[in-house]
This record gives C-alpha cells, sequence and structure tokens, in this order.
C-alpha cells in the first residue's frame, strides 16, 4: 500500500489494519474536527491518536510506512510494540482480543520453522516455562501456530534486564547486585527441583520490574533430565556449544548436554561478577579465548575492581564461579542461603530512571476497549511483523507534533499522581519484604525433600 500523504490515507490504513474500526474512529475524528485541532498531516495525526491512548507509537510508525498486515496473531492478539529480537525469533508487545491482558509473544522465525531442530527447541522452550510456576521465572501462557509461523505466549515484564540497566548506569551498588542476584538463585532452585538447567544464564536474561523483582527469562536452552525427546537435539546439536560464551560453564564448553543445574549457578556468578564491575569477566577475549579463559583462567579478583566489597562476598561470588565442580555450590539453595547475611536490609524499588520509558499507553474504557474490528485470515497472508530488525524506534513526538488543545479527560495533577506513586511504591516495598521472608521459609522446608541433580550421561 502506498505511503499515506493525508489525514485521510493515514486512518484508511488504521481502519484497514484491524486495529482499530470505524465505529471508533469517525466519532473521534469529529471531536477533533469540531475542537479544530485535527491535523491533516499524517505524522501529526498519528503523534495525536498516541497522545489520546488510541494507537501505540510502533503501530503509528507501521501505519506511515503504508503496512497494515498482520496486526493481528492468530486472531487472538493484537500487535502493540517490538521488544527485541534474539537467536530464537522476535519478540512482540500484544493485547488479548477478549481479556485485554498484555503478554509477551515471541515468535520462530519461519527459516528456523524449516529445522526440526529448530523447531523442537522452540517447542521445548513452552514446555520448560510452562512446567515452571514461580515469582522469579517469566511464565507461559500459551503456544500456538498461525499457518507456518511458531509462537508462544509469555508473561509482559515491564522492566529492563541487567544488561541494559548496566549498560546505562554502570557497575551497581553492591547491596541491591547481592538482593537481586539472591532473587535468581530463588528462581533457578525452583527449576532445579523440576529438574530443569537453563543453561543461559545471563544478564540479559534477567528482568527487573519496576517492583524490584527479578524475573529469568528464555528458556530456550533449558533442558529436562527425563525428556524423552532428548535424542533428538543431541543429534541435531551435537557440534554446537549451546550458550552464551561471556557466562559459559567450563563444563558446558565441552558438552552442552550433559550439564546440571550448578552450570547456572556459574552462569549465576558470572552475572554477578558483571552486575558488580560492569563488564564480563573475560570482557576484552574473543569468544574463543573465552571459552578457554573460563576453563584455564580465573578473571581479575572482584575486590581489585570493587574495594567497596565485603570480603566475605566476593568469596561468595568465587565460589559460584569455581571450575571444579566439586569446589563450585552444587545447587541455587547454597547460594541463596550463601547470600543471606548480605540481603538483611531491605532495599528500595529500582529508580524509575532505569525502567523504559514506554510508549505503549492505550486507553483502557475509552474509545479503544469494547469496539475494535475483526481481523480477516486474509489479512494476515502476510506478516510483516515477523521480519522487523532488532530495533525498531518510532521518532520522538515533538511540541510541534501536538495541537494546542486535545479532547478528552484532563489528567491527574502532579501531586495527585506523587502520591499515589508513593503509596504503590510503599506496598510494592512491604508486599517484597514478606514475599522474601515467606521463601525463605518454604525454602528451607524443601531442602530436606528436594532431588539431588543428576548428570545426564551422553547417548552412545
Amino acid at each position: 500500500m502506498a505511503l499515506p500523504s493525508t489525514a485521510d490515507d493515514f486512518v484508511d490504513i488504521v481502519v484497514k489494519s484491524g486495529v482499530l474500526d470505524r465505529a471508533v474512529l469517525d466519532p473521534y475524528l469529529r471531536r477533533l474536527r469540531a475542537a479544530g485541532v485535527l491535523p491533516d498531516d499524517p505524522k501529526k495525526l498519528g503523534a495525536v491518536m498516541v497522545r489520546d491512548g488510541l494507537l501505540t507509537p510502533f503501530q503509528v510508525q507501521q501505519f506511515r510506512q503504508g503496512k497494515w498486515r498482520g496486526f493481528w496473531i492468530s486472531g487472538k492478539y493484537k500487535l502493540l510494540d517490538h521488544l527485541g529480537a534474539g537467536g530464537m525469533g522476535n519478540v512482540f508487545l500484544c493485547e488479548h482480543r477478549s481479556m485485554r491482558r498484555r503478554v509477551a509473544i515471541k515468535v520462530l522465525p519461519v527459516a528456523h520453522a524449516k529445522d526440526a531442530a529448530a523447531v523442537e527447541r522452540f517447542y521445548r522452550e513452552a514446555r520448560a516455562v510452562a512446567a515452571l510456576d514461580h515469582p522469579n521465572i517469566v511464565r507461559a501462557h500459551d503456544i500456538d501456530q498461525d499457518g507456518r509461523y511458531h509462537f508462544i505466549v509469555l508473561e509482559y515484564v515491564e522492566g529492563a534486564s541487567f544488561q541494559e540497566i548496566v549498560k546505562r548506569g554502570g557497575p551497581m551498588d553492591v547491596d541491591r547486585a547481592a538482593h537481586y542476584v539472591r532473587q535468581a538463585a530463588l528462581g533457578l532452585h525452583h527449576a532445579d527441583l523440576a529438574g530443569v538447567v537453563h543453561r543461559d544464564i545471563k544478564p540479559g536474561n534477567l528482568l527487573l520490574d519496576r517492583q524490584g523483582v527479578v524475573k529469568i527469562l528464555d528458556m530456550g536452552l533449558a533442558r529436562f533430565f527425563d525428556d524423552r525427546d532428548a535424542d533428538l537435539m543431541r543429534m541435531q546439536d551435537r557440534r554446537q556449544i549451546l550458550g552464551t560464551a561471556d557466562y559459559l560453564a567450563p563444563e558446558q564448553a565441552i558438552n552442552s548436554h550433559t550439564v546440571d543445574i550448578r552450570a547456572d549457578v556459574y552462569g549465576l556468578g558470572a552475572t554477578f561478577y558483571f552486575l558488580l564491575a560492569g563488564r564480563p569477566p573475560f570482557a576484552e577475549c574473543t569468544v574463543a579465548q573465552k571459552l578457554i579463559s573460563h576453563q584455564m583462567h580465573e578473571p581479575a579478583p572482584i575486590r581489585e575492581l570493587r574495594p567497596d566489597m565485603p570480603e566475605g562476598l566476593a568469596e561468595v561470588v568465587g565460589k559460584m564461579m569455581a571450575k571444579d565442580l566439586a569446589a563450585r555450590y552444587q545447587t541455587p539453595a547454597e547460594v541463596y542461603e550463601a547470600l543471606a547475611p548480605w540481603t538483611q536490609t531491605p532495599i528500595p524499588p529500582p529508580p524509575q530512571e532505569e525502567m523504559p520509558k514506554s510508549g505503549v499507553n492505550l486507553r483502557g474504557g475509552g474509545l479503544s476497549d469494547a469496539r475494535l474490528a475483526t481481523a480477516s485470515n486474509s489479512a494476515m497472508a502476510t506478516m510483516p511483523w515477523l521480519n522487523l530488525p532488532p530495533a525498531s524506534v518510532f521518532p520522538a513526538t515533538t511540541a510541534a507534533d501536538l495541537p494546542a488543545t486535545a479532547p478528552g479527560k484532563a489528567a491527574p495533577s502532579r501531586p495527585a499522581r506523587l502520591l499515589w506513586w508513593a503509596a504503590a511504591m510503599a506496598l510494592a516495598a512491604f508486599g517484597g519484604a514478606l514475599c522474601s521472608w515467606t521463601f525463605g521459609r518454604v525454602l528451607t522446608a524443601c531442602e530436606g525433600s528436594r532431588p539431588q541433580a543428576t548428570v545426564v550421561a551422553p547417548s552412545k
């Protein structure tokens, strides 16, 4: 479709996409026209509709490029934003048509769908996440297929990864890092009890939400000890090293398929090092050198980089990253207990500047809530949302893009917003402290009955 040059062209594309229908748009446009603030420029109209909560910046970006297909995934999930991309596909923020629940949808690229090993690994991710139900692990809601496209529906976490936080703000405060790593250890303890090894614990796979809760995501490399389909994965991936070189346990570089939970303990230790140092243990090396260094060399002592760090806590980091399996903490539960002395004082929620400034602010109970158009099957024939670059950024809205006045309800006053925010943060801090105390008691009770970690021998 041609690029829109007028407001009418832009509205036609919006309607054709199925994101909004005329029953929603026509009254809204009449209000803008009656107020004398209906711009004819598509860019300015898009900015106004984002401001008023009818569209998201990502949707407007696509519409301004003349794209209208693929805004409904499997007819159930409305596309709101592009969250990122990785080796296993693109990730999108979507909203369920009926439930209005926001979810993250991970889509397997079509090229990978032709690879039996890639498809199997993708479904293994869904099974692994579905088997886990814990506050520190991203939950899976559904797995589905739309034609050639396979996707998994995940819990949406509004927050930032440790990779992003450290990249923007530098090394983390010691107390904060200890609290966050302890939360991650609690999530891994739950996975360990279920017999699941993540195999790719790293800063980019640990999310921090606005309340200060750590969530482990991306179970694409997880592996069940008793998975009967494991032979297929061994056969297809026998020449591959699964994991990320900066945080890879020594034994995982030798054989990715026989590692146990101690590989995740190592990855969490290397992540702890990253949070404190602001860089991975062997940052300056090539990939090959990193693999060798993890097996044969020690990184720079963490206390040389962070003299403010207690010696006992530095010893915890070192033991998490011990190259000798016998010398390493044997379970995440041991890491959780080891970090207890440095996590007795509660910490506040993360500062708002560390959290993403999302442009997704659709109205609830308003024009965009109940009268959404139904996307036809023919409209799903082409899905451009599957082939987006890793970063699709909508240009920032400027004052020149907006009319002088806008229809609709006035926003709450600044004092009211601050009062609400303070109350919410106090409640979140109390809830976090209560959860941490409860989890500690449950963990202690579980330790006596937890199954021993098992090393799976390679198939012959």
